[in-house]
């Protein structure tokens, strides 16, 4: 008869590397075939994950010495409204089917975000592999995907600009550079260090290309990530600090009418393509994206900056979080007339009611305090709706990255 399993929870270190890469690929269906059809060995597959358990914060189930369940929270950042969150990066969830429906990621998820609250990481993404899943543990969609085909013959046509593009190596600094001053204006975007860029090309570097647009005083204002396959023009990803960018990678991309019979191409925020474009009878579609979550309400809205107005706010609410004693119960909320926010603990009654996943798509932008209202799902009166219509800034997460 086998003995019952002894489970322990602890940290996942490089010595589990090769364990925590079994378990990723179980999880993930990533096959042998996969790996070496992109050109990957399997020494090469190891040693590119390795940051991560140098890096992030690693945590797994084991059984005995078998690593049978883990989640890894990588140390990134993010802006929100211009200002700079340390945020917890979710990712490599998983766990082996012989040891599900034992709660083991319940607490996994639970000890993570724990330790979130302790580095101050006050925000958490994730890319979800199942939305209901991780809806049900707090997080909520707070960005898009749009994918886009455009003929060549609905290619804008060529602008005048001040500036240039020059083709250059992808993992170059100007790359990085004209992404950095991209992100910081930027709401919702990662700041990408080392390791972000690690995992934004893990697996495509090999065949992108990268254009960068340079203004006439000769700073990087945007770039275009792509390749050219089978006649069609693939965008990975475009940024631009402003208009005469957009326009001028543009015409880039249209320079190639000749080569190519179409662009397909991604865009990361609620801006649709097709009003731009004289043809406009292009085809786009949208999805979910990421998700997020506020791991501490109360950290978090002391850092948020909420739009100013004449006089001092208030909102007093329960708040229900699914996974956090300490989101969860009555809280006042005070907004001074320059948008600093404060919320305290309270013991007034209020037939107001909010969950963390609608809070935090909420102070997001993703979805308007008019509409979550309208949906039932911020319970509170007309006035409070006005109140947080004009105290959140109208704009939505634009988020690219993939970890």
């Amino acid at each position: 008869m086998r003995k019952k399993r002894q489970l322990k929870m602890k940290k996942v270190g490089i010595e589990h590397l090769e364990q925590y890469n079994q378990l990723l690929r179980y999880v993930f269906q990533v096959t042998d075939r996969e790996l070496h059809e992109i050109g990957w060995e399997e020494k090469e597959f190891l040693r590119d994950k390795s940051p991560v358990l140098e890096q992030a914060d690693v945590l797994g189930w084991f059984d005995g010495d078998k690593l049978v369940s883990q989640a890894a929270v990588y140390p990134f950042q993010v802006r929100i409204f211009q200002t700079t969150y340390d945020m917890g990066g979710l990712t490599g969830v998983g766990t082996f089917p012989e040891y599900s429906n034992q709660g083991l990621m319940h607490k996994l998820l639970y000890k993570a975000l724990e330790n979130m609250r302790e580095k101050k990481q006050l925000i958490s993404y994730l890319f979800p592999y199942s939305i209901p899943y991780y809806r049900r543990k707090g997080w909520e969609i707070i960005s898009d995907k749009i994918t886009y085909i455009v003929n060549d013959y609905q290619l804008p046509k060529n602008k005048l600009v001040s500036g240039e593009v020059e083709r250059v190596a992808v993992e170059s600094d100007q790359v990085k550079k004209a992404y950095h001053r991209f992100a910081l204006q930027t709401h919702g975007a990662m700041l990408r260090d080392d390791l972000a860029w690690n995992e934004y090309f893990r697996w495509d570097i090999d065949d992108l290309m990268a254009a960068i647009y340079y203004n006439d005083a000769g700073d990087p204002d945007g770039y275009v990530l792509y390749w050219i396959a089978d006649e069609v023009f693939h965008i990975k990803d475009m940024v631009f600090v402003n208009e005469e960018a957009r326009s001028g990678l543009w015409n880039f991309i249209s320079a190639h009418f000749s080569m190519i019979s179409k662009v397909i191409g991604n865009i990361y925020t609620d801006e649709p393509l097709a009003f731009l474009l004289e043809d406009a009878d292009i085809k786009e579609n949208i999805s979910p994206y990421f998700m997020a979550r506020i791991v501490d309400l109360e950290q978090f809205i002391a850092k948020y900056p909420f739009k100013p107005d004449t006089g001092h706010r208030e909102w007093t609410f329960t708040l229900d979080d699914p996974l956090l004693s300490w989101n969860q119960g009555s809280f006042t909320m005070y907004i001074t007339p320059e948008g600093k926010g404060e919320l305290i603990r309270t013991a007034k009654r209020t037939q107001d009611k909010i969950d963390i996943q609608t809070m935090t798509t909420m102070l997001l932008g993703y979805k308007r305090p008019d509409y979550l209202h309208k949906i039932g799902r911020l319970l509170c009166t007309a006035e409070t709706v006005d109140m947080l219509e004009d105290a959140v800034e109208q704009q939505t997460p634009y988020f690219s990255d993939y970890f």
